[in-house]
């Protein structure tokens, strides 16, 4: 397995295949989830969503956390199989319950929109908490719209600016959108325009539509030299300038 990875981190993917088939027809779930991830991506191999079904289904099936996440999205999808959006949440919550951060972040969306199943904010709130721990960033942003939208929580505006400030700098685009928009009203944070303009533009390149009802308004409100240095900042690394509170 070691000699396989390493191979897939060098782009040697036909030798981390040959690798990992043997230990996969042997049962290890793990093998068997990287060949299927190869044929999803189309690493090594031709794309094939089938034969990825294929190979993480018996995975899944014993118990593999990355496989049943992986299963999952498939199913959710409905990509090399038929769409079943109840079969990805009970896949998502096996892999969640086993500490899959990912897994618990799309879990922890599932419970909060309560269309495929049962909504349960307690139950969204618990597993977006989990994934935020583990640097989920889209997590982190669901935990600031929690306290904005007071679901299972109290209102706080202070604590949603600091949940969607974790998820900005973290890289998560309607996170960036939702800190910018705080900034722009002075939401549990001091009103500051350009800042908000950097983390809105941010948000915007980062394909978050929750920046659009709020960038332009913004660049109304500054001066074009304003302007120039919010662009500058946006094009910086993040947290390169900001002070985190």
């Amino acid at each position: 397995m070691s000699s396989a990875l390493a191979a897939a981190q060098a782009g040697d993917y036909q030798l981390a295949l040959t690798l990992w088939e043997p230990l996969a027809h042997a049962g290890n779930a793990r093998a068997q989830n990287n060949i299927a991830a190869c044929f999803a991506e189309g690493l090594g191999v031709a794309r094939n969503l089938v034969l990825a079904v294929k190979w993480l289904t018996p995975a899944a099936n014993a118990g593999d956390p990355v496989a049943q996440r992986n299963l999952a999205t498939l199913y959710f999808k409905g990509e090399g199989v038929e769409p079943d959006e109840l079969r990805a949440a009970a896949l998502y919550r096996s892999a969640a319950e086993q500490g899959d951060g990912p897994a618990q972040d799309m879990l922890s969306w599932m419970l909060l929109e309560g269309e495929a199943i049962a909504r349960d904010v307690s139950g969204a709130r618990r597993f977006a908490l989990a994934a935020a721990a583990q640097g989920v960033a889209s997590a982190m942003t669901r935990m600031g719209m929690l306290y904005h939208n007071a679901l299972g929580v109290e209102r706080d505006p202070v604590e949603a600016a600091r949940w969607w400030r974790r998820g900005a700098e973290a890289g998560d685009a309607d996170g960036q959108a939702m800190l910018g928009a705080a900034l722009h009203l002075g939401s549990g944070v001091e009103r500051d325009s350009i800042e908000a303009l950097v983390w809105l533009t941010r948000a915007a390149t980062g394909g978050s539509q929750l920046s659009a009802p709020f960038i332009e308004t913004v660049r109304e409100s500054l001066s074009a030299g304003d302007i120039a240095e919010a662009r500058r900042r946006a094009e910086l690394p993040v947290k390169s300038w900001e002070k985190t509170p």
